[in-house]
């Protein structure tokens, strides 16, 4: 009698393990593709930026501080919104794969990225443009 206690136990406990494993297994398998793929672009897409920085020299030595403070914002500005939206696609991703496994920690998570993304391309847009005017103002 015990032994068939136990076994209706075990299959009580395998039903229960089989409903929590993921609907669509695709989806979190193209989720973890999907999120490495945007860490390389992003991280491809800020070197390649900080690579092709260069500051302007005039043939003399001497330097103008101008067209320097322009480019070096412009470059500031390029990065800025680069990494932003590498951290939004990643939250859209997460928040896809939330959806996707009924996972509201992922969904959560995913929303937050989206929304630092967003606000640091925000910041980009409205706070650098103030640093060069006052750079600029300042030489």
């Amino acid at each position: 009698m015990n032994e068939l206690n136990i076994s209706a136990v075990d299959t009580a406990a395998m039903e229960t393990t089989a409903s929590t494993e993921p609907k669509h297994k695709w989806l979190s398998r193209f989720s973890r593709v999907a999120k490495k793929a945007t860490m390389c672009a992003t991280v491809a897409g800020v070197m390649m930026s900080t690579c092709t920085t260069q500051a302007f020299a005039a043939g003399t030595g001497a330097v103008d501080t101008s067209s320097f403070i322009t480019t070096a914002c412009t470059v500031l500005k390029s990065v800025i919104c680069l990494i932003g939206g590498g951290v939004s696609l990643w939250g859209i991703v997460n928040l896809l794969e939330g959806y996707g496994n009924d996972n509201p920690g992922a969904k959560s998570q995913g929303m937050k990225q989206l929304m630092a993304g967003l606000g640091l391309i925000l910041l980009a847009i409205i706070l650098v443009p103030v640093l060069q005017t006052m750079m600029t103002s300042a030489v």
